[in-house]
């Protein structure tokens, strides 16, 4: 059943084409909106992504872009700002293009529509990690509220945590109905290894652990596993996340903070043995040594407040949402195998 307020509505999704962003597109779709306006440089997405509907309209541009900005009218119901220089060591990389595609798009997309009067929500991707304690100790669920270091790993972690405090200002001082949604570790489909420009780094191709470890053990290549393996995240699949953000326009208070987190703590070396498991590959392990700028070690989200403000709790399971993956991933190895040979130039693929 679709929501009556969704219904009819022109949303603007800055980021559509990316990952997470063509996962809400769709979703969005199927409640029936009016139009979506996708606004997406294609810096870490392809066109591939986009849904073929005809109330799909594409901007490929930077939101950034001056153009781009005026010619968004204040007719829209809710806003989505998923945009972000995908990545920590993208950033580590080249800490100004973080700056330029992580920080200036939430200031000039804030700043264009603080006079819009039929703006319901404006939700933004926040980031899980800022908060999260240095720690290899046991993890305890990180809450909403608490305190920022200031020695953060990345400028990719600089970008997203000052881009909460702009849309706090923005909220208080202009009125504008931000609400932030803290992710935790997204995979799913429709996470295109390679996908858009290369950005300086191999993160350019081996984005994030879950991809990566399931396209690799569907080569029946080794999983290559930093420091053993002891570091934990909260992995969370991208249908419970597109949930979580029409939960946050739809039922979260303006100018609040919600984590979009599973609750479930899963170490790598689980991971990856869990993908090696489910895939069926043969290969060992391979233990790498810890990466030096990664100081992150264990970290779970805590769920409690959203599940009490937005009656939101992830229903799908690590090893249902990995089955789900490496079907996708099988189903579309042609379109992978192509974007990853973009940068075939740059780097050793296996």
């Amino acid at each position: 059943m679709t929501d009556s307020r969704l219904r009819g509505a022109r949303v603007l999704v800055v980021g559509g084409a990316g990952f997470i962003g063509s996962n809400l597109v769709r979703r969005l779709l199927t409640e029936q909106v009016g139009e979506v306006v996708i606004v997406d440089n294609l810096l870490s997405a392809e066109r591939e992504n986009v849904a073929a509907d005809k109330r799909v309209q594409l901007i490929s541009e930077s939101i950034a872009d001056q153009k781009v900005l005026k010619a968004l009218s204040d007719d829209f119901d809710f806003v989505w700002h998923l945009a972000t220089y995908h990545g920590n060591q993208s950033s580590i990389a080249n800490p100004l293009e973080d700056h330029d595609n992580n920080l200036i798009t939430t200031l000039r997309l804030l700043e264009r529509v603080r006079n819009f009067n039929r703006l319901k929500r404006f939700v933004y991707a926040a980031s899980g990690c800022v908060l999260a304690p240095h720690t290899f100790d046991d993890a305890t669920p990180v809450e909403e509220e608490g305190m920022v270091s200031f020695d953060l790993d990345s400028p990719y972690q600089i970008s997203k945590i000052v881009g909460e405090f702009y849309c706090v200002y923005y909220h208080r001082l202009h009125g504008v109905p931000t609400v932030r949604a803290r992710f935790q570790n997204v995979y799913g489909p429709g996470e295109i290894l390679g996908a858009g420009r290369w950005r300086g780094t191999p993160a350019t191709v081996w984005r994030n652990v879950v991809p990566t470890f399931v396209y690799r053990a569907e080569k029946g290549l080794p999983l290559q596993v930093d420091n053993g393996g002891a570091a934990s995240r909260d992995f969370i699949f991208v249908a419970d996340i597109v949930e979580g953000l029409i939960r946050c326009a739809l039922a979260g208070e303006a100018g609040d903070v919600y984590n979009l987190a599973s609750g479930r703590e899963t170490t790598i070396l689980e991971l990856a043995e869990t993908v090696n498991q489910l895939t069926g590959n043969g290969a060992p392990i391979d233990f790498q040594p810890q990466r030096s700028w990664d100081r992150a070690g264990r970290r779970v989200g805590s769920t409690r407040k959203a599940q009490q403000v937005l009656s939101f709790e992830a229903a799908t399971t690590l090893e249902a949402g990995l089955a789900n993956t490496i079907s996708w991933t099988r189903a579309n190895l042609d379109l992978i195998d192509r974007t990853i040979a973009k940068h075939s130039g740059h780097l050793q693929i296996a």
